[in-house]
């Protein structure tokens, strides 16, 4: 790849869905936080490359920030299979022997019909790879964010898991001619 990237990347909205629950793809953004909203958008590069995950809450909070972004299906949040749409409670009571297991391992687990963490990264690899040179804003997932300083640290899949991504958090890593760079994790803007 040729020149350097400055790589913003934004957490999407807070899920308008019930807490604990694994979202699928067309959960919606809770965009109530404006003042949030609209001070991590006075942070974000003009005339920027924009991009997004393709599910409805990025979309809406990409939107929300006045970006037009295009979409990359790499960027999308770990596949969580069968468990989709069922809260983690209720996983823990009923869902036995696999459920326990995946937390044993969580980034190398799958759940049944699923990714790994491990499966995310390679995933948000190939979708980074699809980033020019340049300035680019990002709106993504936890996962996607956790992905992309992974490989940005060369870290371990397991060890990324560790940070924290808040929702409208903003975390700023460039790709350089010599390696990655990582300027900010976690930023909330007011």
């Amino acid at each position: 790849m040729e020149g350097e990237t400055f790589l913003w990347l934004i957490r999407h909205a807070p899920v308008d869905g019930i807490k604990g629950t694994i979202h699928a793809a067309d959960a919606p953004a809770d965009l109530g936080d404006r003042a949030q909203l609209e001070a991590l958008r006075r942070r974000l590069p003009g005339n920027a490359a924009s991009y997004a995950s393709p599910s409805r809450r990025t979309v809406e909070t990409a939107r929300a920030l006045g970006l037009d972004p295009e979409l990359i299906g790499e960027f999308r949040e770990q596949d969580f299979g069968d468990w989709t749409g069922h809260r983690h409670d209720e996983l823990a009571a009923t869902g036995g022997e696999t459920y326990a297991q995946f937390w044993n391992d969580p980034a190398g687990g799958r759940a049944p019909g699923g990714e790994s963490f491990a499966d995310q990264v390679a995933r948000v690899r190939l979708g980074l790879a699809r980033i020019g040179a340049g300035s680019a804003t990002l709106v993504v997932h936890s996962g996607t964010i956790r992905a992309a300083l992974c490989i940005a640290l060369d870290l371990t899949p397991q060890a990324a898991l560790r940070f924290v991504i808040d929702p409208l958090s903003l975390t700023r890593i460039d790709r350089l001619a010599g390696g990655w760079r990582v300027v900010s994790v976690n930023q909330r803007i007011s």
